[in-house]
């Protein structure tokens, strides 16, 4: 069979490349034959669940999302070529503040204005040549999804895991709503960035904390699918410490105060309590004082509400405080330990109040010397702990040398006069019983003590928090609850949902403190399903993160209508194989996800424990070294970007420009430099004038070396998402056709054939429009898309030379072919001396050099 194809769709009048004609021609093939739509029932294919983290449709897309669904793309395209059924869907995370401030700012109706968003980044992305599953989009936003977060929602409840309490919660004073504790970024709101602060509300909380144990545990089945530094962020948050739980009693007072701490061991040196003074018991405790005490007390409470939680917890901060003219009795001992209320201490910590042990905490050591309190040494740091025998040096008389001779003493490290905690391990001593033991068994003993006592027991406390999920804005999913003007709180029957939102028009939508849904007169308006009764719908609505922590899973049955989600489908295909996007959703998105698949689990609904098989966290597009905002005037738009150069260039551009997870900086993506190999590629191909049926064996074998080398080297550099160095190997290949077409052998040479369909194929995978065309001109019919992946010949790849890469940064900067037993030294070298690589360094300094012989030199610099 000889070529066939005659379209010329690539060449534009003067011979060039012209990417829109290429992109338009392909995006309309594709739009009438839906080549991606992942295989149904009677698919027998292994599957493979690819996903992006949706967009909000607060705008137009930016170059974040160029980053993002090229790779996701890059990973979908990849396992189709290996014969997988792919599942790549997109949908819009369509509710929330991002969409509805710009919304008011433009006064503009949020409905209206979130899809008109969604329909233009919808039209870029087709643009982008994203190889999406368009059959299954979902939008937060519409009633039929939103359902099903109510669903959720009361599937909880049941459960005991939604729950409403009073609390001080973070206080958005721009956007006047409520934030979880993982959405204040430094004591400021993460979306608008205004000043967050405390403020006592009765909301809506999922019981998240009931999953801690499970949440950390469960991360170790992550470990080199995630990467490290998430699954250490995942843990951090969460925050686990094993300790004991104290029983404190207080004078005047018949309920004892509960303490929790690490070091039970050091019970003795406590010599104050301090309890947080924002919480119910310090507000308890200063009304039982005398008057000078309870209006020092409000006092310092007005102080601290003006105070961030992140602030309170700088250790650098001087320490406030004041005395509450109230004792507890330490439970070991007997002793009168005056209670203090200190901003130092948080009300979600624990119990909201701790044992000071100066002598061994900075934190209460810095407040002890603040306000003269005593400081009791109960841990000797400078007595050795291991029980082993010390080695024995000799002098140079032979004399042996005492190993402790110079050592410090307690009087030489005395807290309360160099200001520095002991807070190193050691002996205990002045503490009784526990008195010789290391810390280790002074713990054990110590809650052995207190277990027999009576007087406290083995705990364990977390950083995390429950969640908060209330929000008071209009732009989310109305909380499917009812109340009574008794106080009673019933759900809405499942046959009553989806709860919908009011028509918009009409309310006032600014932040004001309290819900618009409370302003709409009608809406609010229910009645008891038992009895009748008026009663008063929820006004609040949910937090958008309850949007995203379960849809991957709606894309598996988007349109089905009776449930969240098909659960023969999760069977199918969850969890998801590959998860892309930023790493600033380390913590809140993907927490969250993972808890809400904790639940469903436990509920029956799902046979899989974690919802993200593997992770791929993408750096950021960024332009001079800073992070792209529109304040900073350095916005480089997608749009423009698409017009200016096409979706290839772009593509190619960003997938070159260093690895995955790094930042990249805009003036490093080279566009121009794309297009010019992406027109080369295309050039080869329709030279090519060797019939399909050609016999590839008869071809020049130096070139089919490097095409079979591409074939054998691609799969796992692509599955170890180094895509920069696969385009960098189709350069190479495409580089390595044209010095074979030139030096005699011609286009009709069956190895320039088979080098021109390697390079369509694996081209597909960052150049779409310019693979299919590619394709075509090579005499196939499309899509490239879908053709089967080729394996290499073993006897091609043993040869006596090799294509080494070298890399500056992270970036591929030049290749040397080189013997194949070149050792590490001379590899360096050559690669050292390179021109392509001086030229790239330039002033830079070489501080570290990685050589991995025959195939790779690593340069970092400075």
């Amino acid at each position: 069979m000889s070529t066939t194809s005659t379209d010329t769709a690539g060449a534009s009048a003067d011979g060039g490349f012209d990417a829109h004609a290429i992109q338009d021609k392909w995006q309309q093939r594709w739009a009438e034959s839906d080549p991606f739509r992942a295989g149904g029932e009677n698919d027998t294919r292994p599957r493979k669940y690819v996903l992006a983290m949706f967009p909000y449709p607060s705008g137009d897309l930016h170059m974040g999302h160029a980053e993002n669904y090229l790779y996701s793309d890059i990973v979908a395209r990849f396992w189709r070529h290996r014969g997988y059924n792919v599942l790549h869907p997109i949908g819009w995370d369509s509710f929330g503040l991002p969409a509805e401030n710009a919304a008011i700012k433009r006064g503009a109706n949020p409905v209206t204005w979130t899809y008109d968003n969604i329909a233009q980044q919808k039209e870029s992305l087709k643009a982008y040549g994203v190889s999406f599953d368009w059959s299954r989009v979902l939008h937060t936003s519409d009633p039929e999804y939103y359902r099903w977060n109510q669903w959720l929602f009361q599937k909880l409840y049941e459960r005991g895991l939604a729950y409403r309490k009073e609390s001080p919660v973070n206080w958005c004073t721009h956007d006047q709503t409520v934030l979880a504790n993982e959405q204040v970024i430094d004591g400021h709101c993460e979306r608008c960035g205004a000043v967050v602060v405390k403020k006592k509300l009765t909301q809506w909380y999922f019981r998240i904390t009931d999953y801690a144990d499970r949440l950390l545990d469960d991360l170790n089945q992550l470990e080199g699918f995630w990467p490290h530094k998430v699954i250490q962020m995942q843990r951090n948050w969460i925050g686990r410490s094993i300790g004991a739980d104290i029983d404190f009693e207080i004078e005047g007072r018949a309920e004892k105060v509960t303490v929790f701490s690490t070091r039970p061991d050091t019970l003795h040196g406590a010599t104050f309590m301090v309890v947080a003074p924002d919480s119910d018991l310090a507000a308890e405790l200063a009304a039982g004082a005398g008057p000078e005490a309870r209006e020092r007390f409000q006092t310092y409470l007005s102080q601290v509400q003006q105070t961030t939680d992140v602030e309170r917890q700088n250790a650098d901060r001087p320490k406030t405080g004041v005395f509450l003219d109230r004792y507890a009795i330490n439970p070991i001992n007997g002793e009168r330990l005056p209670i203090w209320a200190a901003d130092y201490v948080l009300a979600d910590y624990g119990h909201g109040a701790v044992m000071a042990v100066p002598a061994h905490d900075q934190r209460d050591l810095d407040f002890a010397r603040a306000f003269d309190l005593p400081v009791k040494i109960v841990v000797d740091t400078t007595a050795p702990i291991t029980g082993a025998v010390p080695v024995i040096e000799l002098d140079a008389d032979g004399n042996p040398i005492d190993p402790f001779e110079g050592a410090d003493t307690l009087d030489d490290i005395d807290p309360v006069r160099t200001g520095v905690a002991l807070s190193g391990d050691g002996r205990l001593i002045n503490s009784g019983s526990l008195n010789g033991l290391s810390k280790r068994n002074a713990i054990a003993r110590a809650i052995e003590e207190l277990t027999a006592a009576g007087t406290g027991r083995a705990a364990k406390t977390y950083r995390l928090r429950d969640w908060l999920i209330s929000r008071q804005r209009f732009w989310g999913t109305p909380i499917p609850m009812l109340h009574g003007e008794d106080g009673r709180i019933v759900p809405v029957p499942d046959d009553q949902l989806p709860v919908r939102l009011p028509d918009p028009e009409g309310l006032n939508l600014l932040p004001q403190g309290t819900s618009p849904l409370g302003g709409a007169t009608e809406w609010v308006q229910a009645s008891d399903p038992e009895t009748g009764e008026p009663m008063r719908r929820d006004p609040d609505t949910m937090d958008t993160f309850v949007d995203s922590s379960w849809y991957y899973l709606r894309f598996l049955s988007p349109g089905d209508p009776d449930a969240a989600f098909s659960g023969r489908e999760a069977s199918k295909w969850a969890p998801v194989d590959f998860y892309i996007g930023g790493v600033e959703h380390a913590i809140l998105h993907l927490l969250y996800a993972r808890f809400i698949v904790k639940a469903l689990y436990d509920m029956g609904y799902v046979d899989f424990t974690e919802p993200f098989s593997s992770l791929i966290n993408q750096g950021m597009v960024i332009l001079d070294g800073a992070k792209m905002s529109k304040s900073k005037g350095n916005l480089v738009l997608f749009q423009d970007e698409l017009d200016a150069h096409g979706a290839d260039a772009l593509r190619v551009g960003l997938a070159f420009a260093g690895p995955v997870e790094d930042d990249k900086d805009w003036k490093d993506v080279s566009t121009t430099g794309a297009t010019k190999f992406l027109a080369r590629a295309l050039r080869i191909a329709g030279e090519v004038s060797s019939p399909t049926d050609a016999v590839w064996a008869e071809g020049d074998v130096a070139l089919r070396r490097v095409t079979h080398r591409l074939w054998a080297d691609a799969p796992s550099l692509i599955e170890q998402t180094k895509f920069n160095v696969v385009v960098a190997r189709l350069m190479e290949l495409v580089n390595a056709t044209r010095k074979t077409i030139d030096s005699g052998a011609g286009a009709a040479d069956p190895a320039v054939r088979e080098a021109a369909e390697a390079t369509a194929m694996i081209l597909d995978l960052f150049a779409p429009h310019t693979a299919e065309e590619m394709w075509s001109q090579l005499g196939y019919e499309p899509s490239v898309g879908l053709a089967s992946w080729r394996q290499p010949d073993g006897t091609l790849l043993v040869e006596d030379t090799i294509t080494a890469v070298v890399q500056i940064d992270g970036k591929v900067r030049a290749t040397l072919e080189v013997s194949a037993k070149i050792g590490g030294e001379e590899l360096e070298r050559l690669a050292r001396e390179d021109v392509r690589v001086q030229r790239a360094l330039g002033e830079r300094e070489i501080v570290r050099a990685i050589v991995r012989p025959p195939k790779v030199v690593s340069f970092s610099t400075r």
